[in-house]
C-alpha cells in the first residue's frame, strides 16, 4: 500500500471525518426535499418564480431563521463530503469506483462554492445560468458542436445509469446491514428517487444537445428548465409532480444514508 493511499485510509476511516460526512449527508438530504418541495409548487402553480434546483433549495434555507448558521453548518458537511471523497477515489482500485467518486468531488464541491457565495454575495447564480454559460463557452472552441453534443449524450448515459442504478437497486452495496424493514423502505426510496434523477439528466441531456443542434447555449438548461419542461409534456403537471416526487423521496433516502451509508 502507498503512502498516500496510507493517508486517505487513515482520513477516510477518523471517526471525525465520518460524524461530518454524515452531517453532509443530511444537508444533502434537505437539498434533494427542498428540490422536491419547489418542484411539486411549479407542478401546481404555487411556486412564485423561484427556481427549482440546487440554487433555489440553498436560497430557501439562507430565508429561514438563523438561515446562515445553517449554510455554514452545509459548508462544513459538503467540505467533508469532499475529504471523504477524495480519500475513496484514492483508495479505489476499480476505475469505475474511481470517476465515481471523483465526479462526487466536483458536485459537492460546486455546491460548497454556491454556499459561500450565498453567504458572502447574498445570491447565487442558478443552475439553467451556469449551464447555459458552460455551454456557450464550449459552442466558441473549435469543433465546439460536436463537444456540446458529446456532452448532452454523456450526461444522457448518465441518466440511464442512474435510473439502471435505482431499478437493479445497486445502492444497496453502499449501505450497511440493516433491520428487514429498514431495508426495504430503502429499496423503495432509493428507487423512486434514482429513477427521478435519471429522467431529470436525461432531459437536461437533451437541452444540451439541442444546444448543440442549433449552436444557441440558450437551449441549454439545468434542473429547473428540466423540470418546468415536464410540465409542458402532454401528461402536463402531473408528471412533474411524480418527478419531484421522487427527489422528495430521495430526500428522504439520503437521510437513511445518512445514518445506514458505508463510510
Amino acid at each position: 500500500m502507498s503512502e498516500t493511499e496510507t493517508l486517505a485510509r487513515r482520513a477516510t476511516d477518523s471517526p471525525a471525518v465520518d460524524r461530518l460526512a454524515r452531517v453532509g449527508l443530511v444537508c444533502r438530504a434537505v437539498l434533494y426535499a427542498l428540490i422536491g418541495v419547489l418542484a411539486i409548487q411549479i407542478a401546481f402553480g404555487g411556486n412564485g418564480g423561484r427556481e427549482a434546483d440546487k440554487n433555489g433549495a440553498i436560497s430557501e434555507v439562507a430565508s429561514l431563521p438563523f438561515g446562515s448558521v445553517i449554510l455554514w453548518i452545509m459548508v462544513v458537511g459538503f467540505a467533508a463530503l469532499i475529504v471523504w471523497q477524495v480519500g475513496e477515489a484514492i483508495k479505489a482500485h476499480k476505475l469505475k469506483d474511481r470517476v465515481e467518486s471523483i465526479s462526487r468531488v466536483v458536485v459537492y464541491a460546486f455546491i460548497c462554492t454556491a454556499l459561500l457565495t450565498m453567504l458572502l454575495t447574498g445570491e447565487t447564480n442558478s443552475d439553467d445560468e451556469r449551464s447555459r454559460d458552460i455551454t456557450g463557452k464550449l459552442l466558441d472552441l473549435p469543433g465546439g458542436q460536436l463537444l456540446v453534443g458529446a456532452v448532452g449524450l454523456g450526461i444522457i448515459a448518465l441518466g440511464v445509469y442512474w435510473m439502471h442504478y435505482g431499478f437493479k437497486k445497486k445502492f444497496r452495496e453502499n449501505l450497511k446491514p440493516m433491520p428487514a424493514k429498514a431495508s426495504a423502505m430503502m429499496d423503495r426510496l432509493g428507487l423512486a428517487g434514482y429513477l427521478a434523477r435519471g429522467l431529470i439528466a436525461a432531459g437536461a441531456g437533451v437541452f444540451v444537445i439541442q444546444a448543440a443542434v442549433t449552436f444557441d447555449p440558450d437551449k441549454a438548461g439545468g434542473i429547473d428548465a428540466t423540470l418546468r419542461a415536464f410540465a409542458d409534456t402532454p401528461a402536463g403537471p402531473w408528471l412533474l409532480a411524480v418527478v419531484a416526487l421522487g427527489l422528495l423521496l430521495f430526500g428522504v433516502y439520503c437521510l437513511g444514508e445518512a445514518r445506514w451509508r458505508r463510510t
